[in-house]
């Protein structure tokens, strides 16, 4: 079992639901990350979702995009995140990290280091999934095996518009759990619909067996222990990046800690 498997199935075992923030990859300080990591999991964070900064994103909506940016003015890359990774690896090693982001990152990694090196070298640094928003089900088999031969896992997302049958292709090949993008739109935009989750959710377990997490959104307490009753997992970002974005140095682990206090206690309730 991946540490996804084993961490989902150890809540569902504990009848709770996984809180799961993503912040970006080397925001707000290109050194950050691995301490913010483990401040989140102190804050309850049972995965960790790492956005990987590009400068092309068609998912992120403004908070995410200019926090990307600021992470690549850093000169944050794929070799800082997997390092980043290893880092946080040295304190924690129970809890899953999964790497968010798009094609473009990954497939340059290999075509700069070899031939499958961001699998090997990501496995090596102790990341567990890996989100590629725009690797389509029906073109990322092989990857998804080449994972799954390195105990990771590929996390595909679904939204209000999927179909029956691209749920399906998801189901073929996705594990870990799949992100179920609760409304039309990018990351952080609109209000979300709790009623309209709830609706979808059954029908997208009647696909997939794997636990389904909610989020773009998810910006409170009440929201997340709202769609906690249907979700096995709920994802929270923009929030988090919004909170974090001003703050000194010396505050912005504390920040986010605190914020995920208040999420996890939610979620406990």
């Amino acid at each position: 079992m991946s540490r996804i498997e084993t961490t989902f199935s150890a809540l569902k075992a504990q009848n709770r639901k996984a809180l799961i923030p993503f912040v970006t990859a080397g925001f707000p300080f290109a050194n950050i990350t691995p301490d913010l990591m483990h401040g989140m999991v102190e804050g309850g964070a049972d995965v960790i979702e790492l956005g990987v900064p590009f400068s092309d994103p068609s998912a992120d909506g403004p908070v995410i995009q200019k926090a990307g940016d600021r992470a690549l003015a850093l000169g944050i890359g794929l070799v800082q995140i997997i390092a980043m990774v290893k880092k946080f690896r040295e304190g924690n090693n129970t809890t899953p990290v999964v790497l968010m982001g798009y094609a473009n990152p990954i497939e340059r990694y290999d075509q700069k280091h070899g031939e499958g090196r961001f699998v090997s070298d990501a496995s090596a640094a102790g990341v567990d999934g890996v989100l590629v928003v725009d690797y389509p089900p029906e073109e990322c088999e092989a990857f998804a095996t080449e994972l799954r031969a390195h105990n990771m896992d590929l996390i595909f997302l679904l939204a209000p518009t999927s179909t029956d049958e691209r749920m399906q292709q998801v189901a073929q090949v996705a594990s870990g759990y799949v992100y179920y993008v609760s409304l039309k739109g990018v990351t952080g935009a609109g209000t979300l619909d709790v009623g309209q989750v709830e609706a979808m959710l059954p029908r997208i377990r009647t696909h997939v067996s794997v636990p389904v997490g909610v989020g773009f959104g998810i910006r409170d307490a009440e929201t997340a222990k709202a769609i906690s009753k249907t979700a096995d997992a709920v994802v929270i970002g923009s929030k988090i990046i919004q909170l974090i974005e001003n703050e000194p140095h010396e505050k912005v682990i504390a920040v986010a800690t605190s914020f995920l206090r208040t999420i996890r206690k939610a979620l406990d309730a």
